[in-house]
């Protein structure tokens, strides 16, 4: 074990929300695999506002040793800024960021230390095959694919939460301010040497999931609008295309009233356009609406979080 007020080598954050089913398991497995590396580390368990006994779990792993340590949240406040608040905490010279279901394993930290010390910054887990039903695999693909189309920054595909990070990355991450967090997102538009490191994803541990699809729904929301301006971009492409449509419309109408005998009655035609243009409408102030939303969100300068208990910090974290 390191010696007391030693700084650790390694920095292992997990974001936990009614998971005390599997902390005794994530714990055991993190020491051994952290353990082949360095006596040096630490691993921080965000307990996100769980209704259960996820928090009395990690102190019995804190009481059991003491390179165990926990934040507890006042609620929940997300998944994404649950491993916020983690790493504004983290000493480590590398810091693992990870799910705490035990889909991704501890055991690839090893090998993504190795790739550390070759001189990459971030080394993120690609995944090659993951146990989710056929249609949420569809839909994960999918989002992957638009992401990667519409994004302003290269994300990886398939390149989840799992990933081991240099310090100078967690510093500037600690340095971003947004309110709609997408860390993966985030981890790609910071640049260095990045690299990934392919796996096959295992199933839960106890098997029920914690995101619901409505949460899956928000973040992939987060991703899409958080580094893409194409939404807006889209709506004035609209705009311009129904204008043009109307001008052709109108320039018909015209021609058949001046230079034909054709009777144009126009009931029909004439609700269908007010239908499509006022659904293009609706359409084009939900977008705006959604960026609106989220200034709206960064100007009031809430705190990311705020923290109700710390064990096993030399000073107590507060709100971020």
């Amino acid at each position: 074990m390191a010696a007391a007020g030693e700084r650790p080598y390694l920095s292992v954050v997990v974001p936990l929300y009614n998971e005390d089913a599997v902390v005794a398991e994530l714990c055991e497995r993190l020491h051994a695999a952290l353990g082949s590396v360095t006596a040096a580390y630490e691993i921080i368990l965000v307990d996100d506002g769980s209704s259960d006994a996820t928090a009395e779990r990690a102190r019995a792993e804190h009481g059991r040793d003491a390179r165990v340590k926990l934040i507890s949240l006042s609620r929940n406040f997300g998944h994404q800024v649950a491993l916020s608040a983690a790493l504004d905490h983290t000493t480590g010279e590398l810091t693992v960021m990870m799910d705490g279901d035990l889909q991704d394993p501890p055991e690839l930290i090893p090998d993504m230390v190795a790739k550390a010390r070759e001189g990459w910054d971030v080394i993120y887990a690609v995944k090659r095959s993951r146990p989710e039903s056929w249609p949420k695999r569809l839909a994960f693909d999918a989002f992957h694919l638009l992401l990667r189309r519409v994004a302003d920054v290269s994300v990886p595909a398939n390149a989840g939460n799992l990933s081991l990070m240099s310090e100078r990355v967690v510093k500037v991450l600690r340095g971003m301010p947004e309110r709609a967090r997408y860390l993966s997102g985030l981890r790609a538009w910071v640049g260095y040497r990045q690299t990934g490191i392919e796996i096959d994803r295992g199933a839960r541990y106890d098997a029920n999931p914690r995101m619901s699809i409505r949460a899956l729904s928000h973040l992939a929301f987060d991703a899409l609008f958080g580094f893409s301006r194409l939404p807006l971009r889209l709506a004035i492409y609209a705009g311009l295309l129904i204008s043009l449509g109307a001008i052709g419309v109108g320039v018909w109408v015209l021609y058949e009233r001046l230079f034909t005998t054709n009777a144009i009655t126009g009931w029909a035609s004439t609700i269908v356009s007010i239908t499509f243009i006022g659904g293009a409408i609706l359409l084009t102030l939900g977008i705006i609406g959604e960026y609106v939303g989220r200034i709206y969100d960064e100007v009031k300068r809430r705190p990311l979080y705020v923290v109700k208990e710390t064990l096993g910090f030399a000073s107590r974290p507060g709100a971020g």
